[in-house]
This record gives structure tokens, sequence and C-alpha cells, in this order.
């Protein structure tokens, strides 16, 4: 089980007794802004593509969408998203409970500038009933990522305007 291998992976960390486990589903942004009670936008969602012969993750704040021209200009490629047959064979998460923690070897991990603006989010943790709260610095030390990036739009209108701390 997939939930069960982000435990063991965030046991280096001491994190593992952090994971929420929810009665219902929080494989979407606004389940898990529901099970959670936050605002959408610190939902920490995690994006699977398809980069030339590479698997990449974008991990977002749930108010933000993948920008077609920024992305393009970053990684020199259009957005191909994984189908949903393909995330769990290739990231090792199922759709719903895709995070950017214990994903498969060889997947990259990318942040987007997008999540800065909270002290904490709430990614995923393998299942579609789970999550963790973690802050920017915890995000960033758990995930291996790559780097910052800015491929999002939509989320620097949105009305939340929590300051990272």
């Amino acid at each position: 089980m997939s939930i069960e291998r982000v435990r063991e992976y965030l046991k280096q960390w001491n994190a593992d007794e952090r994971i929420l486990e929810f009665d219902q589903s929080s494989a979407t942004v606004e389940l898990a802004a529901k099970a959670l009670h936050c605002e959408p936008a610190r939902i920490a969602k995690t994006l699977s593509f398809h980069l030339k012969d590479k698997v990449i993750l974008v991990v977002a704040a749930g108010d933000a969408k993948i920008d077609n021209k920024k992305y393009k200009a970053y990684f020199g490629l259009k957005p191909t998203m994984l189908t949903c047959e393909q995330v769990e064979s290739l990231i090792g998460h199922a759709v719903g409970g895709v995070c950017p923690f214990s994903v498969n070897q060889g997947v990259n991990i990318y942040l987007d500038i997008s999540l800065k603006r909270f002290s904490s989010v709430y990614p995923a943790c393998g299942s579609s009933n789970s999550a963790i709260e973690v802050t920017i610095l915890e995000l960033e030390k758990y995930t291996n990522y790559i780097q910052w990036i800015d491929v999002c739009k939509n989320w620097q209108s949105s009305s939340v305007h929590e300051q990272n701390v």
C-alpha cells in the first residue's frame, strides 16, 4: 500500500506520525480542503508529466493552474500529463494519492513558487484519503526536489494572502 511506503519514508525525519487519514476521500483539491478545513489553495497538489524520456512531478498550490507558455519556456516542451493508467506504475502512487514523497527512482520533483506564500501546505501521502501538514522548509527537505520553478498561473489573484515565515 502506497501510504505505508510514504509512512516508512517519512520515518527518517520522525514525520510519519503526522500523517492524517480521513474517513472520506481527499483525492481532489476540493475534497482535501474540506477534509482538512482549510483553503483549497493550501493543498499542495502533485501533478505528473512526461518530459522527453523522463517523468516529472510539479507540486503546486491548490488554486494554481499550469501555464502552458511558462511550462514550455522552462522545460522546452508543452506539458503532457501522464494518463491515469500510467501514474501508479511510473510514479509509485495511484491517482488521488500522488505525492512528492517516496516516488519511484528517476522521477524528478519540482516545486512551484505558488506554494511559497504559505507557511505550511498539505500534500497527499500516497492514498486518496491522506495528507500531512508540512512547512515549506520541510517540503523542500522531504521531497528531494530539483528546484523551485514558476510554471503556474491564476494563483496571484487568489484571495489567500498568508505570508511565508
